[in-house]
């Protein structure tokens, strides 16, 4: 029997409601097994080093997930040094048994927008299916606009099982909350509840361990991604 893997990278700095919305999507849509976090330990593409260190942030979604059955959370990238890119992540899931058949890359298509400037790419498309949930401010319609070579690689979800064939890009509509880590750690900052944007386990262990209180926290928003 066809296993499928969903693989859900990011920084998850920290993990909120708008990433579980698109595992949630990406795992309906294409019946996943099973859905992997990846929290990242050096994310290439941030341009500002993770306000909370690798352990905080793997123990949040570690958090965030426990009690949900289907998912679980992977240290593969936060025990591995250097930058952590997709591809590296995704050969050490092949060297660990999963095809790339089996396996099935969730990002949102605010993050599908960077892709041309992912480590390894076009290659990277390769190693595993790409799945693209609509996230708010990005339609599906354009999730291919700045790579429209890659449309031809674009299936039918009633495809997801066909193993004949290269890997391919689903595109998944879905209605995901409009959430970023960036707001999250505004509304923190700014002393303000988060209780509508992270399950209750992470906001209690984000306060008891007085996680994002600087005054100064501003920056790019985090995108459903693995880079």
């Amino acid at each position: 029997m066809t296993r499928q893997l969903g693989v859900l990278g990011g920084t998850f700095d920290p993990i909120h409601v708008g990433h579980l919305d698109a595992a949630d999507a990406a795992r309906s849509a294409l019946a996943l097994d099973e859905v992997l976090f990846v929290p990242s330990h050096d994310p290439p593409h941030r341009p500002m080093e993770p306000h909370a260190n690798a352990f905080h942030r793997f123990a949040l979604v570690a958090l965030a997930i426990d009690n949900l059955p289907g998912y679980r959370v992977s240290d593969v990238e936060a025990r591995r040094p250097g930058s952590s890119y997709t591809s590296d992540t995704l050969r050490a899931l092949h060297a660990a048994g999963w095809r790339p058949s089996e396996l099935f890359f969730i990002l949102g298509t605010d993050a599908f927008a960077d892709i041309a400037t992912w480590h390894e790419f076009p290659g990277v498309l390769d190693d595993a299916h790409f799945v693209i949930v609509a996230r708010p401010g990005t339609a599906i319609g354009g999730a291919l606009a700045g790579t429209p070579e890659l449309r031809q690689r674009v299936r039918p979800l009633d495809r997801a099982n066909d193993r004949a064939g290269r890997t391919a890009i689903f595109l998944v509509e879905a209605r995901t909350r409009d959430v970023s880590s960036t707001t999250v750690r505004a509304r923190l900052a700014a002393r303000q509840p988060i209780d509508d944007l992270v399950p209750p386990a992470v906001a209690r262990h984000i306060a008891a361990h007085r996680l994002y209180v600087e005054s100064n926290l501003h920056g790019h928003s985090e995108k459903v991604r693995g880079t």
